[in-house]
């Protein structure tokens, strides 16, 4: 029986954990791999997270389905130059930010593509950090999938499911607002984070005494620069919304502090603390 091909640019934490969840599903998939980086590919193969590299993305258009799993801005270029897809090709991108990447798709082959965001991760790269589990129990947003041809939704729908992530229909628009508070945001106060404490304290003194509170708030923060300077970019306005508004929150904390008003940021904290009763 033939193969489904699975094309994956971008060999890192994102693609080499998707084809080693797929491969745990089944052995009906013959995954081919692209990568800028000649050391990712030759690791890649190494660790049999791709049967194949090729060099061109001429090549990687023969694939049955495309999974593209680099820099949201990359997608949008890549996606310029996908001029000779199969009709029943299925392009899924993996960004993190969802209405520039669907409304940049070249509408010659928008049917073809499905728009995703596994919500995962960590703040490893490279083809090393895969790890099989990475995406089970997870949720995967797919946007604006009215846009998509009914055979490519098919598709990407038993991928997930079949990797054990739970599925969430949203519009891209919807989806970068959301992503700004729970995802975007989050990452800009770990940066700050990070730099406000190595402008303050010797890194003796954070080895010494960072319990894990702050391990945990500054772990994002050895994420990818190159990344999330692409994100912040692509959903800026929203961006810039979660901040004032978190700046907001974290005045009103100084405010009480400074004024004594401790009955009040009691009061506030315990708002805060109902967040545990969605998560």
């Amino acid at each position: 029986m033939k193969k489904t091909s699975i094309g994956i640019i971008g060999l890192g934490l994102m693609g080499g954990s998707f084809s080693i969840a797929l491969k745990e599903t089944s052995e009906a998939y013959y995954f081919v791999g692209l990568d800028h980086n000649k050391n990712h590919c030759e690791e890649a193969l190494k660790l049999g997270l791709i049967d194949e590299v090729v060099d061109s993305l001429e090549e990687i258009q023969r694939c049955d389905i495309i999974i593209l799993t680099i820099p949201v801005d990359g997608i949008i270029a890549i996606a310029q130059q996908l001029t000779d897809l199969k009709p029943d090709s299925t392009v899924i991108d993996f960004g993190s930010t969802k209405q520039k990447i669907s409304e940049s798709i070249p509408q010659a082959i928008r049917k073809n593509f499905v728009t995703a965001h596994p919500m995962t991760g960590t703040e490893k790269f490279g083809p090393s950090a895969a790890l099989k589990d990475l995406y089970k129990g997870k949720v995967v947003v797919l946007c604006d999938m009215e846009k998509s041809g009914e055979h490519q939704r098919k598709v990407a729908e038993k991928l997930f499911h079949d990797i054990k992530m739970n599925l969430v229909l949203m519009g891209a628009q919807e989806h970068d607002k959301h992503a700004a508070f729970i995802s975007h945001m989050p990452h800009a106060v770990s940066y700050a984070l990070a730099n406000a404490v190595m402008k303050q304290e010797a890194s003796s003194s954070i080895v010494a005494l960072a319990g894990g509170g702050f391990k945990d708030m500054g772990r994002i923060a050895k994420s990818s620069p190159n990344m999330w300077e692409d994100i912040f970019r692509q959903n800026k306005n929203n961006v810039l919304e979660s901040i004032y508004t978190f700046q907001s929150e974290l005045k009103k904390c100084q405010k009480m502090i400074e004024n004594e008003e401790w009955d009040t940021l009691n009061t506030w904290m315990k708002e805060a603390n109902t967040l545990h009763d969605i998560l």
